[in-house]
């Protein structure tokens, strides 16, 4: 399900490329100010109004591209191209001022309009993309002046600190946006979850509580209908007044609270007091094992079986145990099994936890029950 509150920027920096827009547009103007005040002393006039020309054209192209709100506009390439033809233009200024104007601190052709690039350094990659951005473009000033001045350092010290600042306020911007993008999510999950649960106990839990009441006031074979009633009664209820877990990329869900819900009269599960926190695809993946496990316990061992589940939180490692008391499985039947293409345990058990990068150790033998020991790395799973 897909819900969505009102139009939100695919990318929470825009107002920000929007901004550096401007600012470059401001900038040339200023530059071809300059440029008129000052073409009569360049030693190359025209090699400055090619300068002028190029970024023009620049300023126009780019302003296309970072205006696109779709951040895949602004791909690398063309924040690459937008530093390095910058700081091309700003060397090629070395050969239109002459050196008395070089001396005297004159504006080189490109002006302030050079400051704008670490900007948008700073808004595609983050702080570090900014710095090194400025970084370039203040090696470039002064191979176009070829001389230091306490001038020069403060320009590139500007440069560094602009850079620095604005990478810094997109990345925040941009995890920001995610995070309420996510909160959004868990909002709206956490409605329909609520819908949901408001529907199965008008409906569903009354149904199975009154048939488990008749089957028990019936006796006789009504017995295990009213038994099977009450352990869908117990999940359901458990399972409406559970916590979601987390579904997306970087969320966490609870693997103790997860496996409470596979408890019935049958199953008894026991977990550490507190919360065993994975990542949500490891979580899931085991409980999935853990449900077909306990789901042969049903099916070879018979409905008066009993299982245990019990789940360890150990350093760098979690272990499940499934163990029953039914007569075991024979020599040979999973082998069997596998031939006849009933995969349940190759699938959904052992290639579950070799896919989370675990080990899964079965011990079995006849009347001595089944017992499924699953050791699974506490990292993020393996793809």
């Amino acid at each position: 399900m897909s819900t969505r509150f009102g139009p939100t920027p695919r990318d929470l920096a825009t107002p920000l490329w929007w901004a550096t827009i401007g600012l470059r547009v401001v900038t040339l103007i200023y530059a071809l100010v300059v440029a008129v005040v000052h073409h009569e002393d360049y030693r190359r006039q025209w090699l400055a109004w090619i300068v002028l020309g190029i970024m023009t054209a620049w300023t126009i192209a780019t302003s296309l591209v970072y205006s696109r709100e779709r951040p895949r506009w602004r791909r690398r390439g063309v924040v690459y191209a937008d530093v390095l033809i910058t700081a091309a233009l700003v060397v090629a200024s070395h050969w239109v001022l002459t050196r008395e104007q070089i001396s005297a601190g004159a504006p080189l052709v490109t002006t302030v309009w050079a400051a704008v690039a670490p900007l948008a350094g700073g808004m595609r990659f983050g702080a570090s993309g900014g710095v090194i951005s400025a970084a370039v473009i203040a090696i470039a000033t002064g191979l176009s002046r070829q001389e230091f001045t306490l001038d020069l350092a403060r320009d590139g010290f500007l440069l560094l600190i602009s850079g620095l600042l604005v990478g810094l306020t997109a990345t925040v911007a941009r995890r920001s946006g995610a995070r309420l993008a996510q909160a959004l999510r868990a909002e709206a999950a956490t409605a329909e979850r609520e819908r949901l649960a408001r529907s199965i106990h008008d409906n569903v839990l009354q149904v199975l509580a009154r048939v488990r009441k008749r089957g028990t006031e019936l006796g006789g074979e009504a017995t295990e209908l009213a038994e099977l009633a009450g352990e869908q009664e117990i999940a359901l209820r458990a399972l409406v007044t559970s916590e979601p877990a987390g579904s997306a990329a970087g969320e966490t869900a609870d693997l103790r609270g997860a496996l409470q819900l596979l408890a019935t009269s049958r199953v008894q599960v026991s977990a550490p007091a507190g919360e065993v926190n994975l990542p949500a695809a490891t979580t899931a993946e085991l409980v999935a094992a853990v449900r077909e496990a306990l789901s042969n316990v049903d099916k070879h061992a018979g409905r008066d079986a009993r299982a245990w589940v019990l789940l360890e939180d150990l350093s760098d490692e979690v272990v499940i145990t499934v163990r029953d008391d039914g007569p075991g499985i024979p020599e040979g039947r999973l082998e069997q099994a596998r031939a006849q293409g009933h995969l349940g345990v190759d699938q959904s058990i052992r290639g579950r936890v070799t896919g989370l990068g675990g080990t899964i150790t079965l011990d079995t033998g006849p009347r001595s029950g089944t017992e499924w020991e699953l050791r699974v790395p506490k990292g993020r799973p393996r793809r």
